[in-house]
């Protein structure tokens, strides 16, 4: 039977049932399910994996039984779905970290020295998911990144089928094509000129930040590939203090040290203000320190505001400096008529970080570097290790990716992107992106009109960030100050708490310089809805009532 139509046919005869056996792969027909016990061929036959070992798969046996395991495995994932959008079922059903090591109804994260059979390793599978939290499910507003796009979690598929690597063109042909198509289109959003730019997808935001300090640094010293740190000066950069923190990280790990990040002042809104950049800027040269680079951020993370990039990038032609965006929460809203103007400014950056991952809602992981300057990435990193980059192949070997990266093997993350861009178009996302920041915008004016919140930022949330706090019955007559503030910074934690014990609903907290816990609420998951907006807010005020 075709695996698909099986998957059709038996989507809710599952493996892991509350109450049933694992282990059973249904070969019948829908209609046959009902049928008496008969034994002919085609009648419901169930598997009994539990006498079956890995040996008895691919490339060890015939296909029949790997096919029939991956069905089981595909069953239980389809179920997993199922339960993810089921907005009665839970985030997450929580255990501490010592119950999960011990061991819970069977399911050990111990390593045998013996095999185990095939129906453990399913019901390993089942309990993975079962334990973990569904950062697809509607109410979760935990991370960036949520959602479960079905089109996206197919591409990922396909690729671990694929299992290749990203390096070279002979063993990636497609991949490569593909990667190089859509880095265009994303340049094409940031307003670059056609085939004039370049980049590569990084595992993860805070990688592709350093890669833009790295490239920054040798596109200004060339000589620090040979020489090292000691043949420079001693190097400053700048960033918002309310940055992602891997710009200091980058810093740290090339060698120019977290005290050469100069960290500039922010509005209350989050914004970096231009005149203190400049003022940062005097102090490094009058401390004898050499600036090179400027990070401005397209969407904090935890106010979702969007720096100034006009300005910024005004002051970093006068100085002849890299400027650097991070715009890999806020990249998203490129592709939004309604929302892109918010990045005006972002064509003028050296380089751009971008995490299709996030807004966009692709399966983690998906982030991509995008350079201004064709090439430099291969200057920078090129070391031509001729056991993979040979200059006599028979084919065009510009496509050879490999030394363009830090990494020699490169995970495709590429596809799942390009299979959803294929499925929603540039509208597609775009229409995504607006239904994200509606939601914020209601959530905003919800909080408005309740007197048992009270809002971090009285203005509009640029992006799909609010935050806020509870304020339970008994502050709400206390007057504001330290008490009250010593008191009100212990309320987020207590109901989080409470939260992940009744697996509901999921949201994040945090402080934020003199600011006391907060909850910080941000929409990524196009599944979510207004109801599931009342519902954590319900939510919170239940489980905070008496504290």
């Amino acid at each position: 039977m075709d695996m698909m139509q099986s998957l059709t046919d038996n989507s809710e005869e599952i493996l892991a049932q509350e109450h049933g056996k694992a282990g059973l792969v249904w070969t019948g027909k829908p209609a046959e399910r009902n049928s008496s016990s008969q034994s002919s061929p085609g009648s419901c036959k169930p598997q009994d994996f539990s006498s079956i070992y890995s040996k008895e798969l691919l490339p060890h046996c015939n296909g029949e039984m790997s096919r029939r395991f991956l069905q089981e495995l595909v069953n239980i994932l389809f179920s997993y779905i199922d339960k993810t959008f089921d907005r009665s079922s839970k985030v997450l059903d929580f255990h501490h970290p010592h119950q999960l090591k011990e061991g819970l109804e069977g399911f050990s994260l111990e390593l045998p020295e013996q095999p185990e059979n095939l129906e453990q390793l399913l019901v390993d599978c089942r309990d993975t998911l079962k334990y973990g939290v569904k950062t697809g499910h509607p109410r979760f507003f935990n991370q960036l990144s949520s959602g479960l796009d079905i089109v996206g979690l197919a591409g990922e598929w396909l690729t671990s089928t694929a299992n290749t690597n990203m390096f070279t063109f002979e063993i990636s042909p497609v991949f490569i094509l593909m990667e190089e198509i859509v880095l265009k289109k994303m340049h094409e959003k940031v307003g670059w000129e056609e085939d004039k730019g370049d980049g590569i997808f990084c595992p993860g935001g805070s990688m592709c930040n350093l890669y833009s300090v790295l490239l920054a640094r040798y596109h200004r010293f060339p000589e620090v590939k040979r020489k090292g740190m000691a043949a420079l000066p001693k190097l400053a950069l700048f960033t918002s203090e309310q940055s992602h923190y891997s710009i200091k990280k980058a810093a740290m790990v090339l060698g120019i040290g977290t005290e050469n990040v100069f960290v500039v002042k922010c509005d209350e809104r989050g914004k970096m203000i231009p005149r203190e950049l400049e003022s940062c800027l005097n102090r490094a040269r009058s401390e004898g320190r050499t600036p090179f680079y400027v990070n401005a951020t397209a969407g904090t993370t935890v106010f979702g505001a969007f720096d100034p990039l006009p300005d910024i990038a005004d002051i970093c032609q006068r100085h002849g400096l890299w400027m650097h965006v991070d715009a890999a929460w806020g990249g998203g809203l490129l592709l939004s008529k309604s929302h892109c103007a918010k990045l005006r400014g972002i064509e003028r950056a050296s380089s751009v970080t971008w995490n299709p991952h996030k807004m966009m809602g692709v399966p983690l992981q998906c982030a991509a570097l995008l350079v201004r300057e064709k090439g430099l990435l291969h200057e920078c990193n090129q070391l031509r290790a001729d056991y993979l980059f040979q200059p006599d192949k028979h084919y065009d070997v510009s496509y050879d990716t490999g030394d363009k990266s830090i990494q020699c093997g490169r995970h495709v993350d590429v596809f799942k992107l390009w299979l959803m861009w294929k499925a929603k178009g540039s509208e597609g996302f775009g229409s995504q992106v607006n239904r994200c920041l509606e939601n914020a915008e209601y959530l905003f004016n919800c909080l408005r009109k309740r007197p048992d919140f009270e809002l971090v930022c009285k203005s509009k949330p640029e992006h799909s960030n609010v935050c806020f706090w509870y304020i339970p019955p008994s502050l709400r007559g206390t007057p504001r100050g330290p008490d009250r503030d010593r008191r009100l910074h212990e309320v987020a934690p207590k109901i989080k708490a409470k939260m992940m014990e009744e697996g509901m609903v999921m949201i994040g907290y945090q402080p934020l310089g003199e600011k006391v816990n907060f909850f910080r609420c941000v929409f990524s998951n196009p599944a979510t809805k207004k109801e599931d907006v009342d519902f954590l807010l319900d939510e919170i005020a239940r489980l905070g009532c008496d504290l």
